[in-house]
């Protein structure tokens, strides 16, 4: 289910940003999210106030940049080929953990390591020649992902204390709070019409808010990395959404690359859990 809520994702931004500014989609998706996650009970869960550190990280990482980034990306580069260098996540993911925790990381892991970022660069590499505005969009994405990274091992522990509402329903409000001045400006700038405001509501509701509480419960139960790995399926929906609904040209999938790096990486020959959040 996250696969697939999170893979229809960049086709709601696609559609959004047909007459939206990046920054009110970006802000309308995570305000939308943090709407949505707030009416649902667990999330006014409390939350000690030792945890907000990390939360504000959370709130940064994970979902104030990524949504401005993939929005203004997504203006250079098709939704597909976003979906596909989301895939780098649960790589990035594994990277912070190894620099959390210390831990060196088993044989299987490397090579799972080695083949899924093979598996992203040639997914990549066709998008990245002779077009400057593609490179531009997918540095942009791929600093995106490194956030993903840093916010899937930060709300780990978090996850397991609070509960994956409360921590992601206050990191969507704090980001919306962060957006808001851009968000405004882009409204500014945006033509509001009925497709846009079906778009970016879906975007918000089902791809921001329940698709990210989905995420970090996920991640609290089997750790960031391999939690992120669920993440390795988005590009097949973010694909065949693209060249269904956008006629998108054919992407190369390395579907057998991607999915061997998935399962080497998942098997895991040690522990490799984050420090728990320190409370005082």
């Amino acid at each position: 289910p996250v696969a697939i809520l999170w893979g229809s994702s960049f086709l709601w931004t696609a559609l959004a940003l047909d007459s939206l500014d990046p920054a009110a989609v970006a802000f309308l998706r995570i305000a939308l999210g943090a709407a949505a996650l707030w009416a649902y009970p667990p999330t006014r869960r409390p939350v000690d106030r030792t945890a907000s550190p990390a939360i504000l990280v959370v709130a940064v990482a994970g979902n104030a940049a990524p949504a401005l980034l993939f929005a203004v990306a997504q203006q250079h580069v098709e939704s597909s080929v976003a979906g596909m260098i989301n895939a780098a996540t649960p790589l990035a993911a594994l990277v912070v953990t190894i620099l959390l925790t210390r831990h060196t990381p088993g044989s299987r892991q490397v090579v799972g390591l080695l083949i899924g970022l093979l598996g992203v660069a040639t997914m990549a590499a066709p998008n990245l020649v002779g077009i400057g505005a593609e490179r531009v969009g997918i540095t942009l994405l791929l600093v995106a992902v490194a956030g993903y990274g840093i916010s899937n091992n930060i709300i780990v522990p978090l996850q397991q204390s609070y509960g994956a509402p409360a921590i992601v329903g206050r990191a969507l409000i704090i980001g919306a709070l962060l957006l808001a001045p851009l968000g405004v400006f882009g409204l500014s700038r945006s033509d509001l019409t009925p497709g846009s405001i079906v778009a970016v509501t879906i975007l918000g509701v089902v791809g921001t808010g329940t698709a990210r509480a989905l995420n970090a419960t996920l991640a609290g139960r089997t750790g960031a990395a391999r939690g992120a790995l669920t993440t390795y399926l988005v590009p097949v929906v973010a694909i065949a959404l693209g060249v269904v609904f956008r006629r998108e040209a054919k992407a190369r999938m390395r579907g057998r690359c991607r999915l061997a790096g998935a399962c080497l990486a998942s098997r895991r020959q040690r522990s490799m859990t984050p420090p728990p959040l320190a409370k005082g």
